[in-house]
């Protein structure tokens, strides 16, 4: 993070950077004293370069940069990309990968933190790339602009959809409807198999031990089955007076860089609220000074008393690393109290 804008993005094209660069060290050397031989071997290695950066479209090195960081809004080349937002981090890296023309794209939530324009072109960009697209995403949209093929990860097992999202929930609703019939069959066993185990005879052991370990195998599947369909439960948090947030005439600036000019607003009890704008505009800023971790330059944020805050912040830079995650989630608590409710930590997880 401590290398600019530009230095990150031309490690993508760091092969076309190198062959531009001894290039020029052989054009150097050409004014140096040399002998017929040494200048014959650097005329010839200097053709075997130029071939090389021809066919990588090397020459174009510059204007391909250039294009690249105007497709994606990337920030000034001369930024260095530690001040840059999530957003404007992620669209460098993104900038990077692209520019070094895999033949295979492995994408981890590839639109996270990014705006509605750079999606927009992202989707064009693979609508058009020639090679293997390999996306984890929660993306809906994304998946149904830019998706083939859909593999579900269910209860262990993978399971391959021919089609865009919307195909996938078609399909999905198909095979859950033949889930349903095979689980009515499969309950039925099930029933079967415990009332020959409760009036099972002592003397029959053998037929008895497997009998039991079909019923336990049965009994797997069946709590696989529901443990799918569990929810989270949520309870409602304390009751909020009417001052909920409050900005009067705020102002925030980086550097010579204003983000936030005289905003002032207020958001009333109950409301829910959409942040919006291109990333880079102060989204994050916004929510740091309402948390209290970043001060306005002028104006005031007035939180509520009866408000309880809690921020997911785009950089999970609040999470232990060290912890394993039911100690993080539960301040190394075993039980968890979620409302009027106790519950394990590992059991509060697993749903």
């Amino acid at each position: 993070e401590e290398k600019t804008v530009r230095e990150n993005v031309e490690l993508g094209m760091i092969e076309v950077k190198s062959m531009l660069d001894a290039f020029d060290e052989i054009s150097m050397k050409f004014g140096e004293d040399m002998s017929d031989d040494e200048m014959n071997n650097l005329l010839t290695k200097q053709a075997e370069l130029q071939d090389k950066i021809e066919a990588a479209n090397g020459w174009e090195l510059d204007r391909t940069l250039e294009r690249a960081a105007d497709a994606l809004r990337l920030p000034d080349w001369d930024q260095k990309v530690s001040v840059l937002s999530g957003g404007e981090k992620r669209r460098v890296a993104l900038c990077k990968l692209l520019l070094s023309a895999p033949d295979m794209l492995l994408l981890d939530e590839p639109t996270n933190h990014l705006d509605a324009e750079t999606v927009a072109w992202l989707e064009r960009f693979l609508a058009d790339f020639t090679g293997t697209i390999v996306a984890v995403t929660h993306d809906r949209y994304f998946l149904d602009n830019v998706a083939q093929w859909i593999l579900e990860l269910d209860r262990g097992h993978g399971i391959p959809y021919e089609g865009n999202y919307s195909s996938w929930l078609e399909q999905k609703e198909q095979r859950l409807i033949q889930e349903k019939r095979q689980e009515a069959s499969h309950m039925k066993v099930i029933q079967h198999e415990l009332e020959w185990v409760r009036s099972n005879a002592k003397g029959k052991r053998t037929k008895s031990k497997a009998r039991l370990q079909r019923f336990e195998e049965l009994q797997s599947k069946e709590f696989q089955s529901r443990n799918e369909t569990n929810q989270i439960f949520i309870p409602q948090g304390p009751r909020l007076g009417e001052n909920v947030i409050e900005f009067k005439n705020v102002s925030k600036a980086f550097d010579d860089k204003y983000l936030i000019d005289d905003l002032s607003f207020k958001v009333p009890q109950g409301a829910i609220v959409g942040i919006i704008g291109p990333n880079g505009a102060g989204k994050s800023t916004l929510f740091n000074m309402v948390d209290g971790s970043e001060n306005p330059d002028s104006g005031t944020v007035n939180i509520g008393e009866t408000v309880d805050l809690a921020y997911v912040k785009q950089s999970r830079d609040d999470l232990n690393n060290d912890k394993q995650l039911w100690q993080d989630v539960g301040d190394g608590d075993e039980v968890l109290k979620i409302g009027n409710y106790t519950i394990p930590a590992r059991a509060w997880l697993s749903r």
